[in-house]
């Protein structure tokens, strides 16, 4: 992608309203903007960030079993009122009335809608277990939504739903996706931590928010410093072995990890000192067991085994993508910019030609550009007639993790440089080795 030709808007001052490094970082690279309290554009380099996020995710939950589907923002408020948490849910949930005097809503959650899909489908036991999930947008009517995309209030959710005849068959789901949140977060290049929650409007007797630790935070949470250390699951483990499943939560929940509201502060004071962690914690994702809460009130039952209708155990799995992104620029930045790791760049690559319209300068970049774009990787050409300055900046801003910068000094020597951003590293290699070094076709 030629920059020349790129829609990227980048201020050059940070807005006042931006209080924490992502938003600030968010605005003034052009990846979002803000259209209302809370509500966002995802411009074309956010979206790219956005979209490698949604890819990984899931990947994750294919690999994990779940099957995906595309339910509807608006939902009827029927519903709801089947489950009992139409009037419960509060002022976050935004109520809208139709030209026929029907009530519906925007929805904050899905556990209404998939409970209603799986009983109009399913009858036997047969076809459990089952975990549907899909990856759309959601709203929240925030009282006071801040920090950009971290606490706004439409945004994009993965949300996973499982459906299994008992209780030992749905914490088999629930710890399947302990696993797929685990090995999500570690391709994201994030370390996050499951730590006991409060259960909130979803209900239910078991859940675990995944936190990263961040000094920009929401909230104060508390663990033991052994989790920073702990392997992740790897690729090839069997997501049918309920014996490995639970393997993988008894390891993970081994050791004292607790959200504020979960907090023991007698418990926590019993582990040695050096070993406890109490930090701020960014939530990147939430999962929830609730047994029967929506299966017993709206009907959605199998023939057992014993040709006795049962209702489901159910559980619900979120994570939020465009959260995500911000908790990445958080956790990976400089004061220049982002630093994205490899997998979620919008770019890989940032080439900078130094020189415009020398044909030493313009003849490299092309041959570089061509080269990578045709092995598949995703480079941004600067090729601007613009200040060597302003390129640098602009490049740092965007957060490509490699840099190749062609030069007519480096190149009267046959060579470009190469930057690591997140290092600074730099080195000097010749046009065809550099394409080679970046995974291209020299």
């Amino acid at each position: 992608m030629r920059l020349s030709r790129y829609f990227l808007p980048i201020l050059k001052e940070t807005p006042k309203e931006a209080e924490i490094v992502s938003h600030r970082l968010m605005l003034r690279a052009g990846m979002i903007r803000q259209e209302s309290a809370g509500i966002y554009a995802w411009l074309p380099l956010g979206l790219r960030v956005l979209q490698k996020i949604c890819a990984i995710v899931r990947e994750e939950q294919n690999r994990a079993g779940a099957i995906e589907l595309l339910m509807p923002t608006l939902q009827s408020a029927d519903l709801w009122r089947e489950s009992g948490r139409y009037d419960d849910y509060g002022k976050e949930m935004l109520r809208i009335r139709d030209r026929h005097e029907r009530d519906i809503l925007y929805g904050p959650t899905n556990e209404e809608m998939i409970t209603e899909i799986f009983r109009a489908s399913v009858r036997s036991y047969k076809d459990l277990p089952l975990n549907l999930y899909h990856i759309q947008w959601k709203f929240r009517d925030e009282v006071r939504p801040r920090f950009g995309v971290m606490r706004s209030r439409e945004f994009l959710m993965k949300d996973a739903y499982s459906f299994d005849l008992d209780q030992a068959g749905a914490r088999h789901s629930y710890n399947k996706m302990i696993t797929a949140y685990l090995r999500t977060f570690k391709r994201l290049g994030l370390t996050a931590i499951p730590m006991m929650a409060d259960t909130g409007p979803i209900g239910g007797d078991l859940s675990h928010e995944f936190i990263i630790l961040a000094s920009t935070g929401e909230s104060e949470v508390f663990c033991h410093k052994d989790y920073l250390g702990f392997e992740t699951p790897p690729e090839t483990i069997d997501f049918d072995d309920p014996a490995a499943m639970q393997a993988v939560f008894d390891k993970w929940t081994s050791l004292y990890a607790a959200t504020s509201e979960k907090h023991d502060a007698a418990a926590f004071a019993a582990l040695p000192e050096e070993a406890r962690v109490s930090a701020r914690g960014i939530e990147v994702g939430h999962i929830f067991y609730f047994g029967t809460k929506y299966s017993a009130p709206m009907k959605a039952v199998v023939n057992g085994p014993d040709g006795k209708e049962t209702a489901v155990h159910m559980g619900s799995y979120g994570i939020g993508p465009s959260r995500l992104a911000a908790a990445l620029i958080e956790a990976n930045h400089d004061e220049a910019g982002p630093i994205w790791p490899d997998a979620v760049a919008p770019f890989r690559v940032g080439l900078i030609n130094l020189k415009v319209g020398d044909a030493a300068c313009d003849g490299a970049s092309a041959r570089i550009h061509r080269a990578l774009e045709a092995a598949g990787v995703d480079v941004l050409y600067d090729d601007r007639d613009e200040r060597p300055g302003a390129k640098f900046a602009a490049m740092d801003l965007v957060g490509a993790p490699h840099q190749v910068i062609v030069g007519p000094k480096s190149l009267a020597e046959g060579k470009v440089e190469l930057k690591i951003r997140r290092s600074g590293e730099r080195e000097l290699l010749g046009v065809e080795a550099a394409i080679d070094r970046l995974g291209g076709k020299a």
